[in-house]
Formats: C-alpha cells, sequence, structure tokens
C-alpha cells in the first residue's frame, strides 16, 4: 500500500511554489493521480485511506499546503497520488489555488480525481466545473455520503454523472467504503479505457467571439499540450502568473508570437466595445459557473429536511456567541491543560525512573571496564541523563496534549476557536488562522510553527511564526507550575493554594495571548509592514471523531515527530551543560564564571546570573531550565532533581528568591528565545537566518523589557 511519501513546504515571502510541479515515475507505467477538492470535504482522508501514509488530516478548513505523495497498487498498475492542497476555486488568488491549478495544468496528471462534500454538493460543482475546463481525464468523489444520509441528503449519482459528462463515485472515506469502485474509475479513465464527455460551459455570446477569435492561434501554437480553449480565456483574463509557468511548461514564450499579440488585442477590442471589460469578464465567468452548479444540484440532488444543519447552527450559537463563545474556549484550554497536567505525572514518573535504573546499569558498565571519570561524566551525566530529561518530562505531555487537541480539530471545534478569535487578530493585523497555530503551540511551539503553513500571506505567516513563542508549550509548563505553586499559591495556603497556583498558571496564558496580539500588531506596523488579507472561514460540520485514528496520526505526525528533532539538538547540549559545571578556572566553574558576569544584568530583571545561564543552558529543551538551576546552587557536577516543592522551594530561597523573584522567572519563561527545536523549524519553514534570528530575538527582548518593568516597578513601590 503506501511506500513513500514526499512534501515541500512553501517559502517565506518568496515566490517558491509549494509543489515541485512535474512528478518523476519510477517507472514508465506509473500513472499520476492529482487528488483535488475544497477544503474539509476529506480529500486527505481519501489519500491516507489509499496509501496508508501518516499524512495529517484535520476537520478544518485548509489543512494541506503541500503537496504529499503516496503510492497505491490497483490491479496491475501503480498510482502515484498527490493530494494537492484544498481550494475553492482554480482562479489563482490565493498561493494554495495557484499551486493547485498548476498541478492539474502543467504536472500531467494520468487523472484528476476532485472530492466533493455530499452535504454540499453545490458550492463544490464550482470547482468540479472549473477543473473540467482544463482537462478531461477527471472522476469525481462524492464524499462524506454517511453525513449526507444522517441529514437526509439524497444524490442521484447516475444523473450527476451523466450531467457532468464523467465518472461520479459515492464514497465514505473514513470507512473505506466505495474507494475500490473509485480506484476502478481512476484506473479506467488514467487508461483511457473510459471515454469522458465533459460538459462544455457556454458562456455570454460576446465572450464566446472573443474567444472563438483567438483559439485557432493558440491550437496551433500548443500543439494539443494543453486545453486550449481554457488558455484562450485565461489570456482575455490577462492571468499574469499563469502565463509565467505556462511559458516554462511550453518552453518559449507565447505572448511573443505577434500574430496572437494582434488578435488578442482585437478580442479585448471587441469585449470592451460590447460592454464586457477585463474587469468583468472574471464576473461574467464565475457567475455562470455558478449558474451551472446551480441547475446541475437542483437536477441530482434533493433534500428531505431543508433544515438538516439546524442542530449544528443551535450549537454554533452558543459555541461562536459574543457572550459564551471565549468562556467556553478558555474552560476548554483549562481542562486540556489539566487533563495533560494531571495524566502525565504518573507516566513521567515511571520513565524517569526507568531512564535512572538505566542510567545506573550504565555507571556500573563504565567502573567495569575502567573508564575514566571524564568520559562517564560526558556519556552518562551529560549527554545521556539530558536526553533522559528531554524523553520522560517532554513525551508523556505531548502524548496527551496532542491526541486532546487533534480530537477537538476531528470534532470541528477548532474552527470555532479561530471564528471566536478573529477579530482579535484582525485588530492586531494579523490573520484569523493564526489563532489555530496559537492553539497548536501550547502542546510543541514547533509544532505551532509547522501548522503556520496553514496562512496564505507569507508576511502574515511569518509573522505568527515568530509570535507563536508567546503562547507557553509543555516543556515551560513544569517550570511555570512549579514557580508558580510554590511563591504565588504557596503565599495562600491551604484549600487556596490549589487554586491560586491555577489561576496564576491561567493568569500566564491569558499574558502570553495579549503578548501575541500586541507583538502581532507591531510586526504588522514596522518591519512586516501590511494590512491583514481577507479571511473566509468555513464552519465544518461537527462530526463523530475516529478515535483511534486520532491518537495513532497524533503520536506519529506530531509527538514523535517533535520529540525527534529534541532529542537531536538535546544530545550536544548535554554535552555542553557537563563540560560548563565540570571545567573550572581558579575555584570556579565555568558556569559560575558566566553567572557572575551576567548577575548585573540579571538583577535589574529580578533574577540573578543562575537563572539567567539556566535559561541559556535550557536554549535545547525548556524542561531542563529547573534541573540546571538546582545543579547551578549545588554545585553539582550534573543535573538533579528535587523530589519535594517544599524541597525545592527551601533551595531557593536559601539563594535569595522572593515571591518577585519567582513572578519574573515565570514572566521570562514565558517570553524569552524559543528552544532549539522550535528554531531549527523556524529555519526549515522559513528557510531564512535573518527571521530565524529575529524569532530569537523579539520574544527575548519583549521578555527583558517587561521583567524590568515589573521588578523595578515593584522595587519602588516597596513591595519587596
Amino acid at each position: 500500500m503506501g511506500l513513500t511519501s514526499q512534501s515541500t513546504g512553501t517559502g517565506i515571502l518568496t515566490d517558491v511554489l509549494a509543489s515541485e510541479i512535474y512528478i518523476s515515475r519510477t517507472h514508465p507505467d506509473d500513472k499520476v493521480i492529482a487528488l483535488a477538492g475544497n477544503p474539509n470535504v476529506g480529500k486527505s482522508t481519501v489519500f491516507n485511506s489509499l496509501t496508508g501514509l501518516n499524512q495529517h488530516t484535520g476537520n478544518w478548513p485548509g489543512k494541506t499546503v503541500t503537496n504529499a505523495q503516496g503510492k497505491y497498487r490497483h490491479k496491475d498498475k501503480n498510482f502515484i497520488m498527490v493530494d494537492i492542497p484544498g481550494t475553492y476555486s482554480l482562479m489563482a488568488n490565493s498561493a494554495e489555488e495557484e499551486i493547485a491549478r498548476d498541478f492539474v495544468c502543467f504536472g500531467m496528471p494520468d487523472a484528476t480525481v476532485v472530492v466533493a462534500d455530499a452535504t454540499c454538493l453545490e458550492r463544490n460543482l464550482n470547482l468540479i466545473l472549473q477543473t473540467l475546463e482544463i482537462t478531461d481525464r477527471v472522476v469525481v468523489c462524492v464524499n462524506l455520503i454517511d453525513e449526507a444520509k444522517r441529514k437526509k441528503i439524497h444524490i442521484k449519482y447516475d444523473r450527476l454523472s451523466k450531467l457532468l459528462g464523467v465518472p461520479v463515485i459515492p464514497t465514505n472515506a473514513r470507512s473505506n467504503k466505495g474507494l475500490d469502485e473509485l480506484m476502478d474509475a481512476v484506473y479506467d479513465v488514467a487508461n483511457r479505457r473510459m471515454a469522458t464527455n465533459p460538459i462544455q460551459i457556454t458562456y455570454d455570446a460576446v465572450i464566446e467571439e472573443a474567444v472563438s477569435m483567438i483559439q485557432p492561434k493558440i491550437w496551433e501554437l500548443v500543439d494539443g499540450k494543453i486545453n486550449n480553449r481554457w488558455v484562450a480565456f485565461k489570456l482575455l483574463d490577462g492571468d499574469t502568473t499563469l502565463l509565467k509557468t505556462l511559458d516554462e511548461y511550453l518552453g518559449f514564450d507565447l505572448m511573443e508570437n505577434s500574430e496572437l499579440q494582434e488578435l488578442l488585442a482585437e478580442a479585448r477590442k471587441y469585449m470592451t466595445e460590447n460592454g464586457i471589460g477585463t474587469d468583468r469578464l472574471r464576473d461574467k465567468i464565475v457567475s455562470r459557473l455558478v449558474g451551472t452548479a446551480e441547475e446541475i444540484s437542483s437536477e441530482s440532488v434533493t433534500f428531505e429536511n431543508k433544515q438538516y444543519n439546524r442542530t449544528d447552527r443551535n450549537i454554533d450559537r452558543i459555541l461562536t456567541s459574543r457572550i459564551f463563545g471565549i468562556p467556553i474556549m478558555l474552560g476548554m484550554l483549562a481542562i486540556i491543560f489539566w487533563i495533560t497536567i494531571a495524566g502525565a505525572n504518573v507516566p513521567s514518573g515511571l520513565l524517569s525512573d526507568m531512564f535512572f535504573r538505566i542510567e545506573a546499569k550504565l555507571t556500573e558498565f563504565f567502573m567495569w571496564a575502567g573508564s575514566p571519570d571524564w568520559l562517564h561524566g560526558i556519556l552518562v551525566l551529560g549527554i545521556y541523563r539530558t536526553l533522559a530529561w528531554v524523553v520522560s518530562v517532554m513525551l508523556p505531555p505531548m502524548a496527551i496534549f496532542f491526541p486532546l487537541f487533534t480530537l477537538l480539530e476531528d470534532l470541528g471545534y477548532l474552527p470555532r476557536v479561530a471564528f471566536n478569535l478573529d477579530n482579535f487578530f484582525k485588530k492586531a493585523c494579523a490573520h484569523g488562522k493564526q489563532a489555530l497555530t496559537m492553539c497548536m503551540g501550547f502542546g510543541c511551539n514547533a509544532a505551532g510553527v509547522i501548522g503556520c503553513r496553514i496562512i496564505d500571506s507569507p508576511r502574515e505567516r511569518l509573522i505568527a511564526i515568530i509570535t507563536n513563542v508567546f503562547v507557553p508549550c509543555n516543556g515551560r509548563f513544569p517550570t511555570l507550575i512549579a514557580i508558580g505553586t510554590i511563591f504565588i499559591g504557596g503565599t495562600f495556603g491551604g484549600a487556596f493554594e490549589s487554586v491560586a497556583s491555577t489561576l496564576a498558571l491561567t493568569g500566564v496564558v491569558l499574558i502570553g495571548i495579549f503578548m501575541t496580539l500586541l507583538v502581532s500588531r507591531i510586526l504588522s506596523k514596522t518591519i512586516l509592514k501590511g494590512l491583514p488579507s481577507s479571511f473566509t472561514l468555513e464552519l465544518p460540520p461537527y462530526r463523530k471523531p475516529q478515535v483511534g485514528r486520532i491518537i495513532v496520526r497524533s503520536i506519529l505526525d506530531r509527538t514523535l515527530f517533535v520529540l525527534g528533532r529534541a532529542v537531536v539538538i538535546a544530545a550536544p547540549a548535554g554535552l555542553v551543560i557537563w563540560l560548563m559545571a565540570n571545567i573550572s578556572i581558579g575555584d570556579l566553574s565555568l558556569l559560575s564564571h558566566a553567572a557572575v558576569f551576567l548577575d548585573p544584568f540579571a538583577r535589574l530583571l529580578g533574577m540573578d546570573g543562575y537563572i539567567l545561564m539556566a535559561f541559556v543552558l535550557g536554549l535545547p529543551a525548556n524542561e531542563i531550565v529547573i534541573p540546571i538551576l538546582i545543579m547551578s546552587y549545588m554545585a553539582s557536577g550534573s543535573m538533579l532533581e528535587l523530589e519535594q516543592l517544599s524541597d525545592l522551594k527551601q533551595l531557593f530561597v536559601a539563594n535569595g528568591w522572593t515571591w518577585l523573584t519567582g513572578v519574573c522567572v515565570m514572566l521570562f519563561s514565558l517570553m524569552h528565545f524559543p528552544c532549539g527545536t522550535t528554531l531549527w523549524t523556524i529555519r526549515k519553514e522559513s528557510r531564512s537566518w535573518r527571521w530565524t534570528l529575529a524569532s530569537f530575538a523579539i520574544p527575548t527582548a519583549a521578555g527583558i523589557i517587561v521583567c524590568f518593568a515589573v521588578a523595578n516597578a515593584a522595587r519602588l513601590l516597596g513591595l519587596v
């Protein structure tokens, strides 16, 4: 089934397309199949079900912004399935539309499968009709037939196939229903065993006459390599993005032909004289497409219950209301945090015990082998212990948070979150989809950065990437919880301790969201100046989540992916930390010398030099900040962990900590440079060291400013 996977990401502030248009066939008989469709119709689910790949699917629009490939064998042929970005149109108004259009036009697929939603077929017909204008090798996959049945929507598939002139196959990809029949149709179309006769849309007489004036010359020039009627429409429309790619595909500049230039000028003049300028041409085309979709839908779809969406809309009146929407969202987030934090304690403890038992065995081995202490220190106390700490602290929360997050995604709740926060992000001159990537950052900022691919605008995508670090990830939660419990919850004591600690953590999260909006606005008014792009958000129907698939996808696609990067970065960090703690100059270790050097500056921020060094050495993974701090205060040569919070409090207080120190540490933990894994991900996503450096500097500068202001305000007011 699924043998290979390949995807390429969209570059930041570049004109690089998010796909290689041409797909290499490993064998001449391999058939390339493009999977197209509107966002949120289950296109990636069709892809996953056929290929068995780990391509992530989600119940919210715009999920796929890269071209994922996978192999599927059907009958005697290998099919290379290409999941192209979900789009509502091929008019190329966005990066997704341009990528999808160019692959269908120039990727030379042997067939194109257009996946449609059975519950809103009329809207999906717009993309189907546009695809049929480009190619006749099309199979329509009407997916989500189980939901259509539940909502008592009846589709006459034979009639629909006759009206469109291509095969129409009903499927429910989530349960693999109809996929064999779909591939049978794809097999026949791709191998030209089935003749298709796509619907020919006739436009206004003036437009048709203008097309007829240039179409013969285009046919002569392109030599049948591409649909000449469709190219004629695009030349009349003046689609410059298409012309550039078309020239690359043909190997010559089509518009260099003087005869075609004259014919095109004559055709445009004819349209203008008859009241259809270039600006009105597209409106006329779109209106005709919409009208044709309505006619086809009326003949092939019947609604037994016209109020089939009433339940969803009633739920939305509560979840997206101005009164209840935000509180419910915050409550849902708090529940996820509580489940993640509480649920991770036991497996984190078990993993920690297991790793330290292994460490004891490794130590015995090194002693038995008679190896020098420095080698044991570097390999075991340095590299291995750091890796053990990162995995034991990082893996359980991610393994809990990401499935819960994916559950809300699959259920259809996350688009409601984006709807509730859209107005706030619009005021910050940012994109509404940033709300979704921000939420993903609560699990892991690296995953949140990858999620920024769903934002079309390169400028707004970059704003989302830079500001994602302002929401605390699960690596920073242990620090925030421990410090909040000791220095905020501990000041109340008794029954109010847990309540105060929870409120402190919630307050930190709200500060993070506020800083995300504030810095987004500052960036959009300065180095990333621009207006927010339009954002049409479709609220998908609520669906029954597939728990088994959610667990597998979230662990494979997110948890292990992010953990793998963290481990690669943490290993060399363990070496550096051990060397800093064990190499001495005079009476002090390198770590202590660095802490003494940073101490005056750190005091201005309400902290001390050892705290600042813990954050610096904790760059590879936020989880090791507290262990480094314990190691520093206890002058140990390796990282340590204290079992009780009371012991930790006693250590901190003995080293001069006050409630102000705790508050400043929490604020700096919230606002400082991203971890090494996130920085690595930012570099890969942005393809720019300059923006990676900016992603490091901007949150750090914000953290320094906020801590300086809080610490010195408290001192001036005599609160410490």
